[in-house]
């Protein structure tokens, strides 16, 4: 009998330690407690009544909110499974809110398609600054809460930027995910926070890690031709013109994948960079072969590619070099 109470009360204890791990690993992304009224948030709708729907705000610690029926559209509401779903995230403004009791008030259908957007990329940046902090938390024995209180709220204060707007001023922001960028190259943005070695170590660590821009890869597909007496001299030349134009930074390259198709590449950290530099690649080609009086069409404009794009192309290349070893194959049989 002692020994089963003994295992309750160390089950007891695992839980209560498991307990507070969780409670030590969660925070609100800003120091403020409760958003201010206007501002667009993020939540995850968790169920739908006849007055509305419960929100979670997912910036702010998953606190409470909710999206009355009369805000959820501005059209009539015929169906309000078609309107909000249950476990969907949202982006919403907030009407009123109410600290003591803890009531937030939020509207859905006075946020524009352009609100969306800069909610999204705010959200999405301090969740990658979280995911950091609790990622240096875990390995480093600290509340994620006392991380916030000692770089992350701290940075917000040291990069805000008075803009005059009319007779006020309004206080804007560097975010903290752009200066965890910055922190990649230049440690001085994080002078005069309060840190131990280890923490800053874990932190640095941790930023490069999640924040180094990863090269992506961009690809044109074009087909080119040329009939003349020096056709292929020709194709040849304006191929090579085009990757000539590349940068050490925006690298172009052409590989045949079957005459008269080629495929244009570039890795890089900069997207719109590289879908300019093949543009620009692909008018180089345009004109170096229309002075030899040959043609060029665009097959698949500039864009990032996939995983499964690439692994598709590479496929379609092999396949079409078997092909062409299956016909010289053929040919010396026949000799």
């Amino acid at each position: 009998m002692a020994d089963a109470n003994a295992h309750a009360v160390g089950l007891e204890g695992e839980e209560s330690n498991i307990g507070s791990e969780i409670l030590s690993l969660q925070c609100r992304f800003y120091e403020q407690r409760f958003p201010e009224v206007d501002e667009l948030v993020m939540v995850n709708v968790r169920s739908i009544a006849e007055m509305g729907a419960y929100v979670s705000l997912l910036e702010y610690n998953n606190i409470e909110g909710m999206i009355l029926l009369s805000e959820l559209s501005r059209r009539r509401i015929r169906s309000i499974n078609k309107l909000i779903r249950v476990g969907k995230n949202e982006v919403v403004m907030v009407l009123r809110v109410d600290k003591e009791k803890g009531y937030i008030d939020l509207s859905k259908r006075r946020v524009s398609p352009e609100d969306i957007i800069k909610c999204e990329e705010r959200y999405n940046k301090a969740k990658t600054v979280h995911g950091v902090l609790r990622q240096v938390a875990q390995e480093t024995g600290e509340t994620i809460e006392s991380l916030y209180e000692r770089v992350a709220w701290p940075l917000y204060k040291k990069f805000k930027i008075e803009t005059p707007n009319d007779d006020e001023k309004k206080a804007e922001y560097l975010h903290c995910y752009d200066v965890f960028k910055m922190g990649i190259t230049d440690e001085a943005v994080f002078e005069g926070l309060d840190m131990s070695p280890e923490v800053f170590t874990c932190l640095k660590a941790q930023i490069r890690r999640r924040l180094t821009p990863q090269p992506i890869k961009i690809r044109a597909d074009i087909e080119v031709t040329c009939f003349t007496y020096e056709g292929i001299e020709a194709i040849r030349s304006a191929l090579q013109a085009a990757q000539a134009i590349g940068t050490a930074d925006i690298p172009v390259k052409v590989k045949l994948i079957a005459p008269p198709m080629y495929v244009m590449t570039t890795n890089t950290e900069d997207k719109q960079g590289g879908i300019a530099k093949l543009q620009e690649a692909i008018e180089t080609v345009r004109e170096h072969i229309t002075a030899k009086k040959g043609s060029m069409s665009v097959k698949m404009e500039p864009k990032v590619v996939s995983v499964n794009e690439e692994k598709e192309l590479l496929q379609m290349i092999e396949k079409l070099e078997n092909e062409n070893r299956q016909v010289d194959g053929d040919a010396a049989e026949d000799d």
